[in-house]
């Protein structure tokens, strides 16, 4: 089995190209804070490492890079802090007024109820004014004539549907009694008709 070795002047230019991207590392780092600043993106050790080209670990490990990584961290976090105050302080504007009608609805809701609630306190009063004037007397006195009045009632509707009947019966041997009476005229002025 045969290694396969690299001849010596492409060892030499490998070294020496990767010497120069680790010597060009810190400079990209700083390119890629400004872009990330330019782009309004996040600021992170991870963001970072990915746009420089560089380990996580070369950030960590090189003092120029982590101080710069720390830097726009930390200047991020107070600009992300300033933006997030003026949200809060266009939020608040935007709330304050409907705050404002609804506590004056409030307002005027507690108002309506409270007099609502007087109302319905006149009203209670009326009811047992009402109830004072009638002793238990009166009120079993006037519910004994009532139970008396419908049983009188029912029997008036019985006896007039009884005389009813007999004024239907009445009506009928009145007709009958009419046209026997026709006929009985009919016969004394014709007595030749008679059989």
């Amino acid at each position: 089995m045969k290694t396969a070795t690299v001849p010596e002047p492409r060892a030499a230019a490998a070294l020496a190209a990767r010497h120069r991207k680790t010597e060009t590392a810190p400079e990209r780092v700083h390119q890629a804070i400004a872009r990330l600043r330019r782009e309004k993106a996040q600021v992170s050790v991870a963001a970072v490492a990915r746009r420089a080209d560089v380990s996580r670990t070369f950030l960590y490990d090189n003092p120029e890079a982590r101080t710069a990584v720390a830097a726009a961290m930390a200047e991020a976090g107070e600009r992300r802090f300033r933006t997030l105050a003026e949200q809060d302080d266009e939020r608040e504007a935007t709330w304050r007024e409907p705050a404002l009608n609804a506590e004056g609805a409030l307002k005027a809701a507690h108002a309506e109820v409270l007099a609502q609630r007087t109302r319905i306190g006149e009203l209670l009063g009326q009811i047992r004014d009402l109830q004072a004037e009638w002793t238990e007397d009166a009120i079993q006195r006037i519910t004994t004539e009532n139970t008396t009045l419908k049983q009188r009632v029912r029997q008036l509707t019985a006896d007039n549907r009884t005389l009813d009947e007999r004024l239907k019966a009445a009506r009928s041997n009145l007709r009958f009694q009419d046209r026997r009476v026709a006929d009985l005229e009919a016969r004394i002025a014709d007595p030749g008709t008679a059989t």
